[in-house]
């Protein structure tokens, strides 16, 4: 028995976990788990790095040197180690501890080709051949190394953080040589049911063509977002890949070039003579149809006709094999269904279990009179099979989905795995009226037929959709309403108003403010600056700058002085103001002028000169001059008082009396 490490946190339900396997592997966290195994990320003590240990179920095989489950185990590791490519998953070592049969492969975090197709399929036809391309390339190497894949789908191909993509599960790998030409144990045909070849179908024979053809399927799966056939069992799947072409991806999606279409028909023909011969013939077909996307070749009718397939090409009844590869199957593959190492199941539109179908395989017979009793024999006991093979898969082996629609993820996993089922709550949704961290539903719905062992798929709320109204406060009405698409918020409307610090043409606020939360698409009125305010300006001239000033100083405009000498404007008011009519604005400065009244000029001294020269001398200092005689007045003509008198001041232009002696 290996020890249990206490520091690591233990699942109750799965006594692997903090299990120390052949005393160097230190068991995690179980990453995937499928209807034969369970894959763990773990820890190798012995060289101190992360890896993936893939672990038998129990009762699937007692680990011994004849037990087939073991077998395939082996052959896992050894097929996987055989290939040193970037694009495959490298397997490490194998073992077994105790009654645990165990694989250790390198260990890959990010995300499946599957999640890449439920968040963005369909693709664009240049995103969907980058991502095909590592995929033949990691079957170009293992076909050329004599190994076939036989289970090429989404999930088995694995994406890293660093983008890095790798296929992975060679568990199905049968090596292409003369001692391994045999169907799996037990006649036990072994594929995932959308991505088997019609010949896996019809005889359960396989080589490379089976792996180019699930390759095309994932082709199309990736342009379209669609598995090319789906049924309500394996059966009915099956028998259309094997009755029914593959439609064109442009069915789905127009517009496709046509010799993306071609492609996918080339890899994808029901006659496996018609497909490239292996992964390499692919590989270089695919690169040529990738080199004609990436340049804009819409029409390319040379490549068109390469890949294009003969018309009304017949489909080959008998898949005969080619002449140099031996086969050593003796009976026909039995009626069976095996579920290999993966956490998907039936999604609706397909089966992503690996499944056995019903196949017929028969020798051929002697050409006579007992051909047709030998056949109707036949054809009636495949009949009598199919007919308890559909009540199987269709009724019998399932399980009801329990309903956890309102349960916490906690409380619906706990309910879900006591039901013998998984339980997926990575998917997340806003709800109205499911609270954050509920299921709001499930994939197969509540009562819904499920295959124990298979995964339930919850959409967990993450409460009512509600986004912030952002800051728009200084930006242009266009920059608003795009910050508010870009907040899943819509424009409503705007209104504008006079604002004298926000510049014309800018938010001043919105309606709901700044930072209150909404639903999605909801509605944020904008009102738009028109700038300052005008003022009319009043005109004051001849009025008194006392009043101006105060009317200035409470439309906040900024006021500049200057007086002058006015004749005809009182002391005191406006003789003129600039700007004196129109339109200011707050802090504008507005300029007057202001009179001081009339110039004071002091009166000359003039007493005791002629009257000619006293006239002269007060004209000549700006007054007017009036003459009279003074009550002496005895003819001598001189100045004998002024008034005003001599050194007093009077208005410049206003007039001084003399008086003569």
């Amino acid at each position: 028995m290996t020890p249990v490490d206490p520091r690591v946190e233990r699942d109750p339900s799965d006594p692997l976990i903090g299990r120390l396997l052949d005393g160097r592997y230190r068991i995690g966290a179980r990453v995937a788990r499928g209807g034969m195994a369970s894959v763990y990320e773990a820890t190798d003590v012995r060289l101190d790095r992360t890896v993936a240990v893939k672990i038998m179920h129990p009762g699937m095989g007692d680990g011994s040197a004849d037990d087939d489950f073991a077998q395939r185990f082996v052959r896992e590791a050894r097929a996987a180690a055989r290939l040193s490519h970037p694009n495959v998953v490298a397997v490490f070592d194998q073992g077994t501890d105790g009654d645990t049969v165990f694989l250790v492969m390198e260990y890959v975090p990010g995300q499946t080709l599957r999640d890449v197709i439920r968040a963005e399929a369909p693709l664009s036809p240049r995103r969907a051949l980058a991502l095909l391309e590592p995929v033949v390339a990691a079957l170009a190497v293992a076909h050329q190394t004599g190994l076939i894949h036989r289970d090429i789908k989404p999930e088995n191909v694995l994406i890293a953080e660093d983008g890095q993509m790798k296929v992975a599960d060679f568990g199905l790998a049968k090596a292409v040589s003369a001692d391994t030409q045999h169907t799996a144990t037990g006649g036990v045909l072994i594929g995932t049911v959308s991505y088997l070849a019609p010949e896996l179908v019809v005889d359960g024979r396989a080589d490379a063509r089976a792996d180019v053809y699930a390759a095309g399927v994932v082709l199309h799966e990736l342009l379209t977002g669609q598995k090319p056939h789906q049924g309500e069992s394996p059966i009915q799947v099956a028998w259309k890949h094997v009755h029914e072409d593959i439609p064109a991806p442009s069915q789905l999606v127009p517009g496709l070039p046509a010799y993306v279409d071609a492609l996918v028909a080339r890899a994808t023909a029901r006659d496996r003579g018609l497909r490239p011969a292996d992964g390499g013939v692919l590989l270089r077909q695919l690169r040529r149809v990738r080199n004609a996307v990436d340049a804009g070749i819409q029409d390319d009718p040379d490549l068109l006709a390469d890949l294009a397939l003969p018309v009304a090409a017949p489909i080959a009844d008998d898949y005969d094999e080619p002449d140099d590869v031996e086969h050593t199957t003796e009976e026909p593959p039995a009626y069976a269904l095996y579920d290999q190492a993966s956490d998907e199941g039936w999604e609706g539109d397909g089966w992503e279990g690996t499944a056995v179908v019903a196949a017929q395989s028969w020798e051929h017979q002697t050409r006579g009179s007992r051909r047709g009793p030998i056949l109707l024999i036949a054809a009636l006991v495949l009949a009598l099979l199919l007919g308890i093979g559909a009540w199987w898969f269709g009724f019998a082996r399932y399980t009801t989905t329990p309903d956890v629609i309102g349960l916490t993820a906690g409380q619906a996993e706990t309910k879900v795995e006591a039901a013998g089922l998984e339980f997926d709550g990575s998917e997340t949704a806003y709800s109205e009226t499911v609270a954050a961290g509920r299921v709001i539903s499930t994939d197969p719905g509540a009562t819904g037929k499920i295959l124990p062992g298979h995964t339930v798929h919850a959409v967990i709320s993450k409460g009512k959709e509600r986004y912030a109204v952002p800051t728009l406060r200084g930006k242009s009405e266009d920059d608003a309403q795009q910050a508010l698409l870009d907040t899943h918020l819509a424009f409503g409307r705007s209104t504008q108003k006079y604002d004298g610090k926000v510049p014309e043409g800018q938010v001043i606020t919105s309606n709901p403010a700044a930072g209150e939360m909404l639903p999605r698409d909801a509605a944020v009125d904008l009102v738009i600056s028109k700038g300052p305010k005008p003022i009319d300006v009043v005109d004051w001239t001849g009025k008194a700058f006392k009043d101006a000033e105060h009317w200035a100083k409470s439309k906040k405009l900024k006021v500049e002085k200057s007086e002058e000498y006015s004749d005809d404007v009182a002391e005191g008011d406006v003789i003129s103001q600039d700007p004196s009519e129109g339109d200011a604005f707050k802090g504008d400065t507005i300029t007057f002028v202001v009179s001081k009244g009339p110039e004071l000029v002091t009166i000359p001294r003039v007493r005791a000169m002629g009257v000619d020269a006293a006239t002269q001398t007060l004209e000549d200092a700006g007054f007017k001059v009036s003459v009279k005689h003074s009550e002496l007045y005895l003819g001598l003509g001189y100045v004998s008082s002024v008034k005003p008198g001599e050194g007093d001041k009077a208005p410049k232009g206003s007039t001084v009396t003399i008086y003569l002696v």
